[in-house]
């Protein structure tokens, strides 16, 4: 008895269910999580450089909605040992969301000649694992594309090697910082965090 009327309730909440569906509807589609999507290119990002140990084009928009800090690096200067401050920094905030973006340059006259001697000093001495470039120009007349728009922006233009752009993640570049300012510097770092 207990069974039959357990059985007969089922059968009536089914009934029931099923009569309040929307004529025409045999099996809804279940509801699904939107997936947010991918962060749209900054103007400033929309650019390719070549990589450094191959020189395969490297887009940058791939780092469209994280933090960019863009150094302009050179092997031979008194401040090339911030290689070390700036992986530190990039293996520490990247989980975050934060790029470091190295683009050596012979602007000032103090980066090696070869690209494999760059390379050699970036990734064996220094152990950098954060994206390097091919050697461009930063300055003057001739400075690539994102040194351009990154002056242009600020009013700054690198006057030396490791000059740093911190740029926020919708693209608009948030400080420039001049070679002096090491990567553990403390507003450096209040600015990354705060971007973050």
């Amino acid at each position: 008895m207990l069974k039959t009327a357990l059985t007969l309730s089922l059968l009536a909440a089914a009934a029931t269910s099923s009569a309040q569906q929307p004529t025409g509807v045999v099996n809804p589609r279940p509801l699904v999580a939107a997936t947010p999507a991918p962060a749209s290119c900054p103007a400033l990002l929309k650019q390719s450089f070549k990589r450094l140990q191959d020189e395969a084009p490297q887009d940058l928009c791939q780092y469209a909605g994280k933090v960019v800090l863009v150094v302009n690096t050179a092997s031979y200067c008194g401040y090339t040992k911030q290689y070390e401050g700036l992986e530190k920094l990039y293996a520490k905030y990247s989980p975050r969301g934060l790029v470091v973006l190295g683009f050596p340059s012979n602007d000032f006259k103090q980066e090696a000649a070869s690209t494999k001697e760059i390379a050699d000093l970036c990734y064996n001495t220094y152990g950098v694992k954060f994206p390097m470039f091919a050697p461009t120009v930063v300055s003057g007349a001739n400075a690539n594309p994102l040194h351009a728009a990154l002056a242009k922006q600020t009013g700054k233009e690198p006057k030396w090697n490791f000059t740093k752009y911190l740029i926020g993640r919708d693209g608009n570049v948030i400080a420039h910082y001049p070679s002096k300012v090491t990567p553990d510097d403390p507003d450096l770092l209040k600015q990354i965090e705060g971007a973050l």
